[in-house]
């Protein structure tokens, strides 16, 4: 058959074969020969040999279409796609080559896996179309700038509550920090970060979206468009008080880097939360602990620059005097305050006629005017509102048997009756009396 004498041949052998010809027509030696391909002349005289022999398929290599002899065996291959399919369906190739070596002891390549999921139809490859984009080189410097965010996502997989997990990560060396929350708010930002700064000190930047806890949503007043000022979130102006930059990203696709954070977190993380059967906010947080530290260790990379921008705080320095959400009240003339439904007595005697409460990340409240703390106690036993004593006073009251009243109406009643059976009918139709 024509197909028969087709020879499926690589460049690299091609270029054999025509060197292999000029040795067999005389044309260089074959120590030359054996310059030119980077072989030994031995190996020259064993390709002459067999090119001799079989023709122009002596050039091709024995173990052509073989299986290897390293080769994993077939029940092997058999067995990691079963469990697979049993225990990791859906996690990509490299988690799962990573989970069947550390919990079942399989060593098999990521790769590997990859083509033998491909082959049995449990995987599929994904193309995804990609906008075009500038890339933005990282900062030079550890604590330089770091990116913020809180992800909301079903972390738990319906085993636990709603919960969102709040993320830094540093741009210069992709170093990662994160902790569990129950919402997206100013005291969980404000906690979070707090942590932060205890564990790696205070950042010169941070970069974070326009989400209404970290960029105020009002409209700047008369008063703030004649000193130059715009309105700032209560966490916005804890870093302004702490010197550290916020610089607001436009899209999400700007701090590109901790999104794709989340996005390998919501994938990897969730998994091993998955096998561990984490159900509350508690264990997830101590889990964190363990698990981004190995992250850390592998995925972050070392900064251009030696140097760590992250600024210490000073001794008897108060975080929590700054870390907390600060609301004008004004002080009524019974010197109480009211504050999230609550009232409260200040106990000083002050000029005052506006006082700062302070919320702090614990839950407690503190007052304070031009920086003084105020003495205070809450009102636990509100007084009765007006309206209510009036309702009381109103109250209808039914009058006695021998009330004057009812006795007028006994006469007026006695006098209707009367009228009514004197009064004659007119033109043949009774009055309304006597109806």
């Amino acid at each position: 058959m024509a197909g028969e004498d087709i020879l499926m041949v690589r460049q690299k052998e091609l270029k054999r074969l025509h060197i292999i010809e000029k040795v067999l027509e005389r044309g260089i030696k074959q120590i030359e020969a054996a310059e030119v391909l980077g072989l030994s002349s031995r190996q020259i005289r064993r390709i002459v040999k067999r090119v001799r022999l079989e023709g122009d398929k002596g050039i091709i290599h024995k173990s052509r279409g073989q299986p290897s002899k390293r080769r994993i065996p077939e029940t092997t291959r058999d067995k990691i796609i079963h469990l697979y399919r049993l225990q990791y369906s859906d996690f990509g190739p490299t988690l799962a080559s990573e989970k069947l070596q550390e919990r079942d002891h399989l060593a098999v390549s990521d790769e590997t896996l990859r083509l033998w999921l491909l082959g049995s139809g449990d995987w599929k490859k994904r193309r995804k179309t990609r906008v075009h984009r500038r890339w933005r080189e990282r900062k030079a410097h550890r604590g330089e700038m770091v990116q913020m965010d809180g992800s909301h996502h079903d972390w738990f997989e319906g085993r636990g509550p709603p919960c969102v997990l709040m993320s830094y990560i540093d741009d210069a060396t992709g170093r990662v920090f994160a902790r569990f929350y129950e919402y997206e708010g100013t005291i969980p930002a404000m906690d979070s970060f707090k942590r932060y700064i205890q564990k790696f000190g205070l950042p010169l930047s941070v970069y974070l979206d326009r989400h209404t806890t970290y960029k105020s949503p009002a409209k700047a007043s008369v008063e703030d468009v004649l000193n130059d000022e715009v309105p700032l979130s209560e966490f916005e102006r804890a870093l302004k008080e702490l010197e550290v930059e916020v610089i607001h990203a436009m899209s999400p696709q700007a701090k590109g880097r901790i999104e794709r954070l989340f996005r390998t977190l919501q994938d990897r993380m969730v998994k091993e939360m998955r096998l561990r059967v984490i159900r509350t906010i508690e264990e997830a947080n101590d889990f964190l602990k363990q698990y981004l530290t190995l992250y850390n260790r592998r995925f972050s990379v070392p900064p251009r620059e030696r140097d760590n921008l992250h600024r210490s705080l000073p001794k008897g320095f108060n975080l929590d005097a700054i870390l907390c959400i600060k609301t004008g009240r004004t002080l009524r003339n019974d010197f109480t305050v009211a504050h999230n439904t609550k009232l409260y007595q200040i106990e000083d005697r002050t000029r005052a006629s506006k006082i700062i409460v302070h919320d702090y990340i614990n839950g407690s409240v503190r007052m304070s005017y031009r920086d003084q703390p105020l003495r205070f106690k809450e009102i636990t036993s509100r007084p009765v509102k007006k309206q209510a004593v009036m309702e009381r006073i109103r109250k209808r009251s039914i009058p006695a048997a021998n009330h004057p009243w009812r006795r007028r109406f006994k006469v007026d009643r006695h006098r209707y009756e009367s009228a009514k059976l004197i009064l004659p009918p007119q033109n043949g139709v009774e009055s309304p009396l006597q109806s």
